[in-house]
C-alpha cells in the first residue's frame, strides 16, 4: 500500500519541476513511510511514497520496465494485487522476464502484454498510474470496488493526479476552492461516484481508467456490476459463497509484514478472523492477532439505541476465546477523543470536513494503536453492502421510500453519534440555496438509471437489485474512503475481503429470498461461516461501528462550539443559524446537537487549516 501522485504536461519541460514533484509526493508520506521515489521526464513526472508489503527489498517505485534499451513504461502504484502470483506464472510462460518479487512489476508486464484490456485480469484493490514515454499517453486505474481513492485534475495541457486531495493541492496551480454543488455533495451524504467536492478535481470512479493524451482525457468503465441469472439452488449458493471466501482470505493473508485482523464481534469481523485463523493455523503460521476498539467507562454508560442494541466488548471476546486469537482491546477514554491534535490529523487524513466525529477519531487512534504491531489488518468492511446487513434493506418504509435507503432511514446523523442532524446548525438562507433534497433526488435519479436489471423481475426483486446497486456503488464508498484514509494516516494496510469482485458479483445477482432465507439480515453470510462461529456471534443482530456514550463527550462538545462562537473572526460564522445556535448551547446534556456540533467544529477547522475559498 502506497501514495502515488503526478504530473502531466505536454506544453512544458517537467523535468526541471523536482521541486513541485517533491511538494507533492511528501504529502503521500504518511501513506508510504517506509520509502520514496520519484521519476522525472521532459512531459512527465511521477511521484511515490512506500509502504513495503510485499517484496521489501525489491519493490522500488516509481518502477520502469525496458524494451531495446529504451524505457518501454513507468508506473507508479498503490495497493494489492492478489493473483500476482498466477499472473507471473502466466507471463514467464509467456517470455517475461522478472527482477522482482512485487506485484507492482507484475502489473507492469499484464499491461505490456495484454494492452489496456489487462485490467479484466487484475484481483485486488489498487490505483495506479502508468506512463508510455514511446506514446507520452497516461493511463490512470482504479480498482472495480474503489478501495483504492485515486483523483485528477486536468489542467489546460495535461493532468495533475494523486492518492489524495492533499497531493494535488500541493500544486502551485491548484487552489482549495468549493462551489455550491461541492457544498452540497459535502453535506448531501450521497458519494457520487467521480465527484471530488473541490473545485476543478474528480475521482476516477471505481471500475474505470482514464486515459490521457496530448488530444484530451478520456475515461473507460472496464468493470460494473451485471445483471445475470442465478442458476444455483440455496445449498449450492451457500457453499459457492463459503468456496470464494476461503480463497478470498487465504489470498489476503500474503504478506511480507505482520498482520491482523479488526474484529467487532460481529457477524462480518468475526467471519473474517475465524478464516483467517484456521488458514493461519493450518499454515503452521500461529495464531491470528485481532484487535478491538472501546471506550472506557463503555460498558457502564452503554444503553441500546435504534442502532446499537448490544456493546461489541463481550462479542469480540468470545470470538477471540474461540479461535483462540492473540487479541488486544485498544480502550479509548474521553479526553483522547477530544484532543485538538488527534481531531486535526483526522481532518488531514480526510481532506474534508466530513463531520463524523468520534467514529472517526475513535478508527484513526485504533489504527494508530495497530500500526504499532502489525502493518497490514484485514476488515470486515462491506459485508453489510454486500450480502443486505442494514436495518433499510429490511424496513418497508425505507425500501420503498423514493430516495437513498440511507437517507430515510437517517443514518447520516447516526454517522456522528449523536443526536440532531449534520445540517442543524447551518444558516437556512445557505441550506435553502443548496437545495440538498433537490441535490439528493438528482443523484438518486442518477444511480437508478444506472442498475442493471434482468427481464421478468417481480417488483419486489426489482427494487430490491435496485437498493443492493445503491448500497454497493454509493454508500460502500463512504465506508471504505474512510477505512482507507484512517488507516493509510499512519501507514496501516487495511484489505477488505467482502470487496473481492467475485463475491460481490454473485452475491448481487443471488435472489433476494435466498439472501433472506431464515428471515434475517445477511442468512447467505451467516449460513456460510456458522460452523467456525460461536452460536452467540453467529447470531448476534447487526450492531453498526461503535461510538462513545459518555455524557461528558458531548458536554465538552457543547463547550467547545461556545468557544469557537467567541471568536468573531472564526470563518465558519456565516455559515451558522443564530436561532440554533442558541438552542445548542442551552442544551442541558448538549447531545440533542450533537452530529451538527461535530460538523460545526470540522468546517471550521476545515476553512482555517486548508484556507478553503467558499464561493457560494
Amino acid at each position: 500500500m502506497c501514495g502515488i501522485t503526478g504530473w502531466i504536461a505536454y506544453e512544458q519541460d517537467l523535468s526541471r519541476e523536482r521541486g513541485t514533484l517533491d511538494a507533492m509526493t511528501a504529502t503521500m508520506t504518511c501513506r508510504g513511510p517506509d520509502a520514496g521515489g520519484v521519476w522525472l521526464d521532459t512531459h512527465a513526472a511521477l511521484g511515490h511514497r512506500r509502504l513495503a508489503v510485499i517484496d521489501i527489498e525489491g519493490g522500488a517505485q516509481p518502477m520502469t520496465v525496458a524494451r531495446g534499451g529504451e524505457t518501454a513504461l513507468v508506473i507508479t502504484y498503490s495497493g494489492e494485487v492478489y493473483n500476482h502470483r498466477e499472473l507471473r506464472a502466466e507471463l514467464e510462460s509467456r517470455g517475461h522476464v522478472f527482477r522482482t518479487r512485487s506485484d507492482t512489476e507484475v502489473v507492469l508486464h499484464a499491461y505490456l502484454e495484454w494492452g489496456a484490456d489487462f485490467t479484466s485480469r487484475l484481483n485486488g484493490m489498487y490505483a495506479f498510474a502508468l506512463w508510455d514515454p514511446r506514446e507520452e499517453e497516461l493511463l490512470l486505474v482504479r480498482d472495480r470496488m474503489g478501495i483504492k481513492p485515486l483523483y485528477y485534475h486536468p489542467t489546460a495541457d495535461g493532468v495533475l493526479f494523486g492518492s489524495e486531495p492533499k497531493a494535488l493541492l500541493a500544486h502551485p496551480a491548484v487552489r482549495p476552492a468549493v462551489d455550491t454543488e461541492g457544498l452540497a455533495e459535502l453535506l448531501a451524504f450521497t458519494k457520487t461516484p467521480g465527484h471530488a467536492v473541490y473545485k476543478g478535481m474528480y475521482e476516477v470512479r471505481p471500475g474505470h481508467t482514464v486515459r490521457v493524451r496530448r488530444q484530451g482525457l478520456t475515461v473507460h468503465r472496464y468493470w460494473a456490476l451485471e445483471a445475470a441469472d442465478h442458476t444455483d439452488d440455496l445449498d449450492t449458493t451457500v457453499r459457492r459463497v463459503r468456496e470464494l471466501l476461503d480463497d478470498i482470505v487465504a489470498r489476503q493473508l500474503i504478506a511480507d509484514v505482520p498482520l491482523c485482523t479488526l474484529l467487532s464481534g460481529g457477524l462480518d469481523s468475526s467471519a473474517i478472523t475465524a478464516l483467517a485463523a484456521g488458514r493461519l493455523a493450518a499454515e503452521g503460521r500461529g495464531p491470528v492477532r485481532s484487535f478491538s476498539v472501546d471506550f472506557l467507562g463503555h460498558a457502564e454508560h452503554f444503553r441500546p439505541d435504534d442502532l446499537r442494541a448490544t456493546p461489541d466488548g463481550p462479542y469480540a471476546h468470545a470470538l477471540a476465546e474461540h479461535v483462540r486469537s492473540d487479541h488486544r482491546d485498544i480502550v479509548l477514554d474521553t479526553t483522547t477523543l477530544l484532543d485538538p491534535d488527534h481531531r486535526a490529523a483526522v481532518l488531514s487524513s480526510r481532506d474534508l470536513p466530513v463531520g463524523f466525529g468520534d467514529g472517526d477519531t475513535s478508527l484513526y487512534l485504533l489504527f494508530k494503536a495497530i500500526r504499532e504491531q502489525s502493518t497490514v489488518a484485514l476488515s470486515g468492511e462491506s459485508a453489510d453492502e454486500v450480502f443486505g446487513g442494514y436495518r433499510s434493506f429490511h424496513d418497508p418504509k425505507t425500501v420503498w421510500a423514493d430516495t437513498f435507503p440511507w437517507i430515510a432511514d437517517g443514518v447520516d446523523a447516526a454517522f456522528a453519534g449523536g443526536g440532531g442532524t449534520r445540517q442543524a446548525l447551518l444558516d437556512r438562507g445557505l441550506l435553502a440555496k443548496l437545495d440538498l433534497t433537490g441535490y439528493r433526488d438528482d443523484r438518486y435519479r442518477e444511480a437508478l438509471a444506472e442498475v442493471p436489471h434482468r427481464a421478468g423481475e417481480t417488483r419486489l426483486e426489482r427494487r430490491m437489485r435496485e437498493i443492493c446497486y445503491l448500497h454497493l456503488t454509493r454508500f460502500v464508498q463512504v465506508l471504505l474512503d474512510r477505512k482507507d484514509r484512517a488507516s493509510m494516516a499512519v501507514g496501516l494496510e487495511v484489505r477488505v475481503p467482502f470487496c473481492d469482485h467475485r463475491l460481490v458479483g454473485y452475491v448481487f445477482n443471488t435472489p433476494w429470498a435466498m439472501k433472506t432465507f431464515d428471515g434475517r439480515e445477511k442468512s447467505l453470510l451467516r449460513a456460510a461461516t456458522r460452523d467456525v462461529l460461536p452460536a452467540a456471534v453467529a447470531d448476534r443482530v447487526k450492531s453498526p461501528y461503535p461510538s462513545t456514550q459518555d455524557p461528558r463527550y458531548a458536554l465538552a462538545l457543547r463547550d467547545e462550539l461556545r468557544r469557537l462562537l467567541a471568536d468573531p473572526d472564526a470563518p465558519v460564522r456565516p455559515l451558522l443559524d443564530a436561532g440554533a445556535l442558541a438552542e445548542a448551547q442551552a442544551d442541558p446534556t448538549g447531545g440533542g446537537f450533537r452530529a451538527g456540533t461535530e460538523l460545526v467544529l470540522a468546517l471550521d477547522a476545515w476553512l482555517r487549516q486548508y484556507r478553503t475559498a467558499l464561493e457560494l
